[in-house]
């Protein structure tokens, strides 16, 4: 399976850097989310092929990429704080 989707993380134009860093916070989150559903659905598919311990560490790489997603959102509140 190839992985297609373009990854020009260097937000261009004149954004502050608080709006390129939300920006690609945003982008990371839809991202990863994206990512934590392709892992869950291959593990449902191990899982009709009796693979079941491939389908447990797919499950895990899906849970720990949405964890890093909540570091993400995380960190985006922390943009709109003033310092």
């Amino acid at each position: 399976m190839t992985h297609h989707h373009h990854h020009d993380h260097d937000v261009k134009g004149t954004l502050s850097f608080e709006e390129k860093m939300i920006k690609l916070l945003d982008h990371w989150i839809k991202h990863n989310e994206d990512h934590a559903r392709t892992y869950t659905d291959w593990a449902q598919k191990a899982k009709e092929k009796n693979k079941n311990e491939a389908a447990r560490l797919l499950e895990d790489a899906a849970e720990m990429t949405l964890l890093v997603g909540k570091k993400f959102e995380s960190a985006m509140k922390l943009m709109d704080q003033d310092d």
